[in-house]
């Protein structure tokens, strides 16, 4: 990491500061802070603040767990953000994504809406979902036709929340590289830390 993690435990300077440290450590329990957090804590107004995002975008919404793992896995691959991949990589196959279609998400080259491997088990959703992340991330612009491939999978809430997914990580992961959080800049999506 470029700059010294946090003390932990946190040493909330004011009654403020503590209530924050607080609502992250009851976000993540039962686990403990993560390097993430004790990066953030160094401002904790920015850290309460990216605490309600994510907590919204990860706990809160009508979005499956396979489509938003898959879509925050594809961020992180397209980023190079090794330390999101270990995290939410494993969260994908938890949620029924089969080991070997992680496989295509690893995979750098963009993807696109015609280029669906056939014999994947990847679903059109699924695929509409990716293919939808990979322009957000790479292009920021949404080609029409990656558009319409998402409309028929998704309502109109699903689609605001995928967008909202897409976007937030890849704030995410912009900052882990940026300050390489976790030290795994450098690594890649197999490398074990």
């Amino acid at each position: 990491m470029r700059l010294p993690y946090a003390p932990n435990p946190p040493a909330p300077a004011t009654p403020d500061e503590a209530a924050i440290v607080e609502r992250i450590q009851a976000r993540r329990a039962p686990r403990p802070l993560q390097p993430l957090d004790l990066t953030l804590l160094h401002s904790p107004p920015v850290a309460d603040g990216w605490n309600s995002f994510l907590g919204a975008v990860r706990t809160r919404t009508a979005l499956a767990a396979d489509v938003r793992e898959l879509a925050i896995s594809r961020v992180a691959v397209v980023n190079r953000a090794w330390y999101e991949w270990a995290h939410h990589a494993p969260l994908a196959v938890a949620a029924g994504v089969a080991d070997a279609d992680m496989e295509a998400v690893k995979a750098a080259e963009p993807l696109t809406v015609s280029g669906r491997p056939g014999a994947g088990g990847l679903t059109a959703r699924q695929w509409a979902a990716l293919v939808y992340c990979d322009e957000m991330t790479r292009n920021v612009q949404v080609r029409d036709e990656t558009f319409a491939a998402v409309r028929e999978h998704f309502d109109e809430r699903e689609v605001v929340e995928l967008t909202a997914t897409v976007a937030c990580y890849n704030c995410v992961s912009r900052f882990l590289v940026a300050l390489d959080v976790g030290e795994r800049n450098g690594t890649g999506p197999d490398a074990k830390h």
